[in-house]
């Protein structure tokens, strides 16, 4: 999912929370994390990953329609253009409407893939790690879980997003992109990607993660004095903002063949014999060469690293709205 710079990939471990009545010793445990229980945990993660891609919805259409070059079947390289070219292209010929074509796909989808994250990364968390909160290892397993999980609730629709995106796109809408594809190519269209996706998103957050922590340590010696202070937004949104960006350019590669599986056959993309990374990447290279496979690089970090920022804002206020509830 757009899939990439949200709360998943930094997500508090909860921990039980004891009370003691007066008039009995029975103890009560409820999973809660800075005063939240699950479900507002959840949600507020849920409506983080929404803002942070209805926001940058714009960047990413430049990002699918710099990848999706390469159609037409035939066997010249396609030219290359940047995003200055592509951005000016589609403000002329669509107008700015033009930059969120798809984004009704994606609004449906990102909600409900972020609520299966958490969801099943809790799951998964509480039965890996048998009751001990410092299992780093079952946290991993428990993340690539959820990861495969939500990429199968977003997958579908980030298919349909891409196609609406694409330039001179046959389809009305999410509803008539879903009705055609189902007709003309059947269900598994909508999952051509799925294995490419899960693939990228491996590496992506392992990269996330291990950037997001040097850049956090970083950030912590530049600024001693918000050493003590390990919630601050600041270091957190820059930290994010500096993991998110390292992690999409390096996972490029992958998400060009994302793009392209997602897309092919229409707008004179080109059709693949099989959904096969390797056979992807082989015909982007015996076209386009190796550049080929780092089209978008630009508007791909240029969506990850404000992402975060805008996600975890949004992340922060939900928590504090669920806080101020509670209390």
């Amino acid at each position: 999912m757009a899939t990439d710079a949200s709360p998943k990939y930094r997500t508090p471990d909860f921990h039980p929370e004891i009370s003691v009545t007066p008039s009995s010793t029975t103890v009560s445990v409820a999973e809660t994390h800075d005063g939240l229980e699950f479900w507002q945990f959840m949600i507020s993660g849920s409506i983080a990953g929404s803002v942070e891609h209805m926001v940058m919805f714009p960047v990413d259409t430049l990002k699918t329609r710099m990848q999706a070059l390469g159609g037409g079947g035939g066997s010249f390289p396609v030219q290359q253009i940047g995003v200055r070219q592509a951005f000016n292209s589609i403000l002329k010929l669509e107008g700015p409407a033009g930059l969120y074509r798809g984004i009704g796909a994606m609004g449906l989808g990102a909600g409900p893939a972020h609520a299966v994250y958490f969801s099943v990364y809790e799951l998964c968390k509480k039965f890996f790690s048998r009751g001990d909160p410092n299992n780093s290892v079952a946290h991993a397993v428990s993340g690539v879980c959820a990861t495969v999980a939500s990429d199968a609730v977003i997958t579908p629709m980030d298919m349909v997003k891409q196609r609406l995106q694409l330039k001179s796109s046959p389809y009305k809408g999410v509803a008539d992109c879903v009705r055609k594809v189902l007709l003309e190519e059947g269900i598994g269209a909508f999952y051509a990607s799925y294995r490419t996706t899960v693939v990228m998103n491996a590496p992506f957050t392992a990269v996330h993660f291990a950037s997001y922590e040097a850049a956090k340590r970083g950030l912590m010696k530049v600024d001693p004095e918000r050493a003590s202070d390990d919630e601050s937004l600041v270091v957190h949104a820059t930290a994010g903002a500096a993991a998110g960006a390292l992690a999409a350019a390096l996972t490029t590669p992958l998400d060009v063949v994302k793009t392209q599986l997602q897309c092919q056959g229409v707008c004179g993309c080109d059709r693949f014999s099989s959904s096969s990374i390797g056979n992807v990447i082989e015909t982007i290279v015996r076209k386009d060469g190796y550049r080929g496979l780092i089209r978008g690089w630009i508007p791909r970090m240029l969506f990850h690293a404000p992402a975060a920022a805008i996600c975890w804002s949004t992340y922060e206020a939900s928590k504090s709205f669920f806080q101020k509830l509670n209390a």
